[in-house]
């Protein structure tokens, strides 16, 4: 049984990943981006309060012929919402139609959500009071979906987006808001391959060194202007732990890092991972920071510094990325205030229809959301007189009726009401902004979260609305974000870096591709997967190049973990089980035969070295009928993957992929086999 076991496993480990050709060498993981210059913009923004600028963003649309109740609750919905909230910007952060056949396992463009999304946009732009240019859409993974070429006959993107019909083609666009006392900078740019693969494997962000360098020049360009005070944002489509390293080996993160971006606001994991899809990101060092593969936790690590204004306090390089959640199934929007530099949001969840109120506190700060320079309000260099008030927006379809600021104390174990006070709305606001006078001092404490802060509105139709209880801390104390395990998985682990490391934990030969399959929409070529990425011949390069990795593990590792390894441990206990038994039946009849009379002398003795429990599990084979049960599990799993596979990259499994498809059922099949005629010749002798 010995070289059963060897032969069986090293088949599983033969097939088990998918290698390149050894004679080829690759190339970084996606081709520069077209070479479109970025596009500049600048806004305006009169009247008052003179500091103070909010912005929409909504991420995840997934329009789909299939669930056409997407878009119809998105024309009805946010283009109202629009029209009372009344935002500088509109930001549409990637995944604007689904690509999805009813299955969900083919995965490639439909023209006909793409012209539902402009008929559906067109009517939000029109209801919402907004002019087109204010929106910005960009693309995510599913806009991208077998897009052989930008520009390309399957790139709809490009024809149907408000980005694309205002010739904003550039991989990086870049808009200012201009206010009477500082500049808000919002940096877009999209980071999905520039040869677009069908999923599953088209899951993470590819920045090039070229994209890398377009977004380096944007953050920059106010630069020049020392004196001038400048907020950075950018917006993208993939979160930073989906989003792989460039060619040279440097990351977004080294850049948000450099230009000390305020936040990075994202999409693409949707709400499903949880509602705490926030991660702080701080670096005392620029350099081996986006080398990190795990952080435990989405908040910041309280400063030494936090409670003090000493100059000679160590500076932190850091920013913050929100991940928002979707549209598709959460119907989720958020409404981000920039308020004297300080940023805060509130996110909206529109599951139950429209909302007529909402409310949005822009001071104090949430202390779950705050950045170092911003915790300690005494020290901040915005004016000192913004502190004497509480702040908040609201935003509501009928004129407001009053406005009250509530102040709870927590410490007891129960809220305590110890403030309540009119908010007053300020005289020239542009917007709806209301204050309160209160006595910052008063609440200085230890604890970043024992006083809450809380928002009610009544308007003139009699309806009354609240916000959540918001924790704040004038110490310059971070309340912590704290992640569930899933969350941790899709925020805490950067799986670029990751990839690799999990695969060479075995050690594997090289073989040949793993399989041959159609990546595009239409009429491309045949591409072949190797653990490595995707190779296709229409790369007229002296050397292979490999595109889409690590989105490639997608495939590569639930097929190792789930159905490889499960197949190994049940070939090993199998023949484990042989050789029990085949011990048992031994004893049971007092043979010796040659193999066995150095070592098997004392277990010749009938009933000598088995328990009566042994002897049950033996006799009964309930060991070989539990593997046998496991073994159809696996294969069932396997045959599920492979028929999602065959229809996500139109695949014959006999002429495209057969050890991928075949090798595992057959090992399998094969060892049950042959530990069933080793049982049967012992059970004859």
């Amino acid at each position: 049984m010995g070289n059963l076991i060897g032969i069986t496993i090293l088949l599983l480990l033969l097939i088990a990943i998918p290698f390149p050709p050894s004679s080829s060498s690759s190339s970084s993981s996606a081709t520069s981006s077209s070479g479109n210059s970025s596009k500049r913009e600048v806004i305006e923004v009169g009247g008052g309060p003179d500091d103070l600028v909010w912005v929409v963003q909504l991420s995840d649309l997934h329009f789909s012929v299939h669930h056409p109740e997407r878009a119809l609750e998105f024309q009805e919905i946010v283009g109202f919402a629009l029209s009372f909230i009344k935002p500088s910007l509109v930001l549409l952060t990637g995944d604007l139609t689904d690509g999805k056949s009813k299955d969900l396992l083919i995965m490639k463009q439909d023209e006909d959500e793409w012209i539902e999304y402009q008929k559906v946009m067109q009517d939000v732009v029109q209801r919402s009071g907004l002019d087109r240019s204010a929106f910005y859409d960009i693309r995510g993974n599913h806009d991208n979906f077998g897009v052989p070429v930008v520009g390309g006959s399957y790139d709809f993107y490009s024809k149907y987006s408000i980005n694309g019909q205002l010739q904003r083609t550039g991989k990086v666009n870049s808009v200012t808001i201009q206010t009477s006392k500082r500049k808000l900078l919002f940096v877009g740019f999209d980071s999905t391959m520039s040869s677009g693969f069908r999923g599953p494997t088209n899951l993470f962000g590819h920045p090039t060194d070229e994209l890398l360098a377009e977004i380096n020049s944007e953050l920059s360009q106010w630069d020049s202007q020392p004196t001038q005070l400048v907020t950075k944002v950018s917006f993208g489509h993939f979160p930073l732990s989906f989003s792989a390293a460039s060619k040279s080996g440097k990351t977004l993160q080294d850049i948000f890092i450099k230009h000390s971006l305020d936040a990075y606001l994202c999409g693409h994991l949707h709400t499903k991972f949880g509602k705490n899809l926030k991660r702080h990101h701080h670096s005392s060092h620029h350099a081996s920071y986006s080398k990190q593969l795990f952080q435990l936790n989405g908040h910041q690590t309280p400063s030494g510094n936090a409670s003090t204004c000493s100059k000679d306090a160590t500076s932190i390089d850091e920013f913050w990325e929100w991940e928002m959640g979707d549209w598709r199934k959460s119907r989720a929007m958020r409404i981000l205030a920039i308020d004297g530099g300080h940023i805060s949001f509130v996110d909206i969840n529109f599951k139950l229809g429209a909302k007529e109120t909402i409310i949005l506190p822009t001071f104090p700060l949430d202390s779950r959301f705050t950045s170092a320079s911003s915790q300690n309000y005494k020290c901040g260099s915005t004016d000192p007189s913004s502190y004497e008030f509480i702040r908040a927006l609201v935003f509501s379809a009928s004129p407001i009726v009053s406005v009250l600021a509530k102040i709870y104390d927590s410490s007891p174990g129960n809220l305590i009401l110890v403030l309540e006070t009119e908010m007053k709305k300020l005289a020239g606001s542009h917007g709806n902004l209301y204050i309160a006078p209160w006595n910052i001092q008063a609440f200085e404490d230890p604890s970043p979260d024992r006083f809450l802060l809380q928002i009610e509105v009544s308007d003139i139709m009699g309806r009354s609305t609240a916000s959540e209880h918001r924790p704040f801390s004038v110490s310059g104390i971070p309340a912590k974000v704290p992640w569930g395990w899933k969350e941790f998985f899709v925020m805490g682990c950067q799986w670029d870096s990751l990839y690799y490391p999990i695969l060479w934990l075995l050690v594997l030969p090289r073989v040949m591709p793993w399989f041959y399959g159609q990546v595009f929409t239409e009429g491309r070529e045949r591409a072949y997967m190797t653990y490595r990425g995707w190779v296709s011949s229409f790369n007229n390069l002296g050397t292979l190049e490999f595109l889409g990795s690590p989105d490639v593990m997608v495939v590569v590792l639930p097929h190792l973990f789930f159905v490889v390894l499960p197949a190994i441990m049940t070939i090993m206990v199998l023949a484990a089980e042989n050789g029990m038994y085949r011990d048992y039946l031994l004893s049971l009849s007092s043979k010796k035969k040659d193999d066995y009379d150095g070592q098997n002398k004392e277990s010749a003795l009938p009933g000598s070295s088995i328990s009566k429990t042994s002897q049950i599990i033996l006799c009964g084979r309930w060991i070989r009928k539990l593997l046998l049960m496991v073994s159809l599990a696996v294969s069932w799993k396997h045959f599920k993957n492979c028929v999602a596979l065959m229809k996500a990259y139109e695949m014959n499994p006999i002429i495209h992929f057969p050890f991928y498809s075949f090798a595992i059922p057959l090992v399998l099949a094969y060892t049950i086999w042959k530990t069933g005629k080793n049982f049967n010749s012992i059970t004859k002798k």
